[in-house]
């Protein structure tokens, strides 16, 4: 019904604030910084630390991954795995490092999915449709790590026939069996590694915060806050590569539902998949490109 605002989307970024700008950038940059110190803390605890110029190089290709491939924010764990075995870390301390942030970052989605639904709230702008939708992610949360743990857990034992006949779920248990037991059941450097994935989300709404700015729009960080995490939880729900249009669309409604005029609600979540999605997506494609032709050749595995 207002689409015809969109008109004015060139209009409002040639007056953006190039301090705000900046600032947006700063965070984008800050948020690769976190992945890689969350795996970081894995590698010194496992005995194994590694500069964190390399990891960084990882995370852009990792989180290129997890936005190109679909499937719950999944996409680039393996490439992670091969990635870190390429700059000497053992396949074991790999996967743990794997499990831990995957942990580590549905935790930090889900308190902050909560804690968004209570905001919502009490803005008295909370429906049934959001609170469906965020207990079906939360189920999602808990099922991604608990099944990962699971795997872990049952080590090599014999899967059901029909399902052992699947290499890939083979492939996939023998790997997640690899991981060292006391680095998973060490709940001080869970809590850490979660604490850096929180600092993703929070540099990711400050980043929406910012571009409004830019934009000459003030919003409060809460109402940034409340978008990004509700944009975040349906495209990671959705099958759509990259969250093509059901982020914008997510991120747009929300700004506009708790008080933020249609056109600048676009133009900021525009802004900011520019300097989320596609400005990375450069850097990101170079770099795992270049990654998969260093990737290690699979061995054939024996029949037992």
């Amino acid at each position: 019904m207002h689409w015809g605002e969109v008109r004015q989307f060139a209009a409002l970024v040639q007056r953006a604030r190039p301090g705000w700008l900046i600032l947006a950038i700063a965070l984008q940059l800050s948020t690769y910084v976190s992945v890689a110190q969350g795996w970081s803390l894995v590698l010194r605890r496992a005995g194994t630390p590694r500069g964190l110029a390399p990891l960084v190089r990882i995370a852009v290709t990792k989180l290129f991954a997890d936005q190109a491939l679909p499937s719950a924010g999944m996409g680039g764990n393996m490439l992670l795995v091969d990635q870190l075995r390429g700059i000497g870390v053992e396949r074991g301390t790999a996967v743990a490092a794997l499990l831990l942030s995957m942990i580590g970052f549905y935790i930090a989605y889900a308190v902050f999915a909560l804690a968004m639904l209570v905001m919502l709230w009490l803005h008295s702008r909370a429906t049934p449709l959001m609170a469906g939708l965020v207990t079906l992610f939360l189920c999602v949360a808990l099922a991604i790590p608990g099944l990962a743990l699971w795997l872990r857990n049952r080590g090599s034992a014999p899967l059901p026939p029909s399902i052992e006949k699947i290499r890939v779920v083979r492939s996939l248990l023998d790997t997640v069996a690899q991981a060292p037991g006391p680095l998973l059941r060490d709940r001080g450097l869970i809590a850490r590694v979660a604490g850096y994935n929180a600092l993703i989300f929070l540099a990711d709404a400050g980043t929406l915060f910012a571009c409004l700015h830019a934009l000459g729009h003030g919003v409060s960080l809460s109402t940034s806050f409340i978008a990004l995490i509700m944009a975040s939880i349906v495209v990671t729900l959705g099958p759509i590569p990259l969250g093509l249009g059901s982020f914008e669309a997510t991120s747009t409604a929300t700004l506009h539902l708790l008080g933020t005029p249609f056109e600048a609600a676009f133009a900021g979540t525009m802004l900011l998949r520019l300097l989320t999605l596609w400005l990375p997506l450069i850097p990101g494609m170079v770099l795992m490109r270049s990654a998969m032709r260093r990737r290690p050749p699979v061995r054939p595995r024996r029949e037992r």
